[in-house]
């Protein structure tokens, strides 16, 4: 018989070799260990054991002989003596999955711990654990045989090999009698979601231009305000506010002189994500989309671990825009509409003409896009005019296989606009593709997400 991977695919099977699929018992119950409902259901599949017994007895009642009674007798007991060890495997076999988190990134290892009790007296010769958990490449079927009054743990592990939501579970356990004449299905529907989040790059090659106020971004000449110390002083421009002069050292010097304060704290950061479908090159974990989520979740990375309040706005499927925020819960909010980052129809220039952010000071924008064609350059312009202070970042599609960067490169050159030419070597690491490094993601009360190594602290916790 072909492999199968579910129990539907294997009832198909036997309906195709002649057997006869005809639930007889189901019944939904209530384990009392957990409080978790699940169904099972005990078939019949071997129709040629119920036509032998009806042969049998027509025998009988035709040509009656002793052969046929001790066949029926040997027949029927087998028959007998199925049913009572089906039903009490029915009864007595429990299956318990436990999870350690809920929370991975690329390049993860996610580990289940299974426990199989079998409390009837009879022994399960075989079963099988078939899964349908949708993380790709995870697979936890298992066929094995457990003896009456055992109880047999395994645990299995699973590589994260790419971002998105997905989800453990729902499982099935099936089993059956030692003749194979029934069969028993427990069917356990608790299922629980699994976020894997963009992999973390280091940039140090980027370097985002500063937004903010004084000390920060485009400097204006005569522009000054007052923070908590002075640095230094500076002789006095016309036009520089007269509550910043120094008179102390403009009474020594015999003119006047401004204090000149130190930085105030630093700028927001806008990321902008072009997802527009038609503009991304390259396939799967190769592609512009790919390495576009891997750069923003790294400067989310990079931006808060700095002090910045980062935002991100991409429109894929939907509009995502999240103000910048410095707080655990925002960076785990950021990193899950990452991981679920998609190709979408909005073009960038569309995006940047819709969301606004609301610059209230001077920000940091950053723009990372693959669309070389510049069509995007003029809705950035306004931007400019209420202050952000724009680092484009520049997918190089010839790195990918397609197109010349060089027109856009050309006009951001012209207008002076910081930008970087990013090509595919540069986040082409070790850590944005799966990798035994066995790192882990845990959650704090306060909801801050703490990337960790010892998987061993995280407490099982079931489906």
């Amino acid at each position: 018989m072909p492999a199968v991977e579910s129990v539907d695919q294997l009832r198909e099977q036997l309906k195709n070799l002649g057997y006869l699929s005809h639930g007889i018992e189901r019944w939904f119950a209530r384990d009392p260990w957990s409080s978790r409902t699940f169904w099972q259901e005990l078939v019949l599949v071997a129709a040629k054991a119920a036509t032998l017994i009806a042969l049998f007895i027509a025998l009988q009642l035709f040509f009656p002989h002793r052969a046929w009674v001790t066949l029926l007798i040997a027949l029927g007991g087998a028959w007998l003596t199925a049913y009572l060890w089906a039903r009490s495997l029915a009864r007595g076999l429990r299956l318990t999955r436990e999870r350690r988190f809920g929370l991975a990134q690329v390049g993860d290892q996610i580990e289940e711990r299974f426990t199989l009790t079998n409390e009837s007296p009879f022994s399960a010769v075989w079963f099988e654990v078939f899964d349908e958990s949708t993380l790709p490449g995870y697979r936890i079927s298992r066929a094995t045989g457990i003896e009456g009054g055992t109880e047999l743990q395994w645990f299995t592990q699973g590589l994260c090999e790419r971002r998105g939501a997905f989800s453990l579970g729902p499982t099935t356990l099936r089993t059956g009698d030692p003749f194979g004449i029934y069969t028993v299905e427990r069917r356990y529907p608790a299922t629980t979601p699994v976020f894997v989040l963009p992999p973390i790059v280091p940039l140090p090659s980027i370097e985002v231009a500063p937004g903010g106020r004084a000390g920060e971004g485009r400097r204006k000449r005569h522009a000054l305000e007052r923070t908590v110390n002075a640095a230094t002083a500076r002789p006095y421009v016309p036009g520089d506010d007269l509550r910043a002069i120094h008179w102390p050292t403009s009474a020594h010097r015999d003119s006047l002189y401004v204090r000149v304060f130190e930085n105030t704290p630093a700028g927001d950061w806008w990321i902008y994500l072009d997802l527009e479908g038609r503009v991304q090159t390259g396939e799967g974990a190769n592609s512009t989309t790919e390495y576009g989520v891997i750069l923003a979740a790294s400067l989310i990375d990079h931006g808060l671990r700095a002090g910045r309040a980062v935002g991100l706005v991409l429109h894929g499927r939907s509009l995502t825009q999240r103000a910048p925020q410095l707080s655990g819960e925002a960076r785990l909010d950021m990193f899950k509409a990452l991981a679920l980052a998609a190709p979408g129809p909005v073009s960038l220039a569309d995006l940047l003409t819709r969301v606004k952010p609301p610059l209230r000071q001077l920000a940091s924008l950053i723009v990372i896009t693959p669309n070389v064609t510049g069509d995007w350059i003029e809705p950035l312009a306004p931007l400019l005019w209420r202050g952000a202070v724009p680092t484009v970042l520049l997918l190089d599609p010839a790195s990918f296989g397609a197109g010349d960067a060089t027109q856009a490169v050309s006009a951001l050159t012209e207008l002076n606009i910081s930008h970087y030419l990013i090509t595919r070597d540069l986040l082409d690491r070790p850590e944005a593709h799966p990798g035994q490094r066995g790192l882990h993601w845990r959650v704090t009360p306060s909801g801050k997400a703490i990337l960790t190594t010892q998987a061993s602290e995280l407490e099982w916790k079931a489906l």
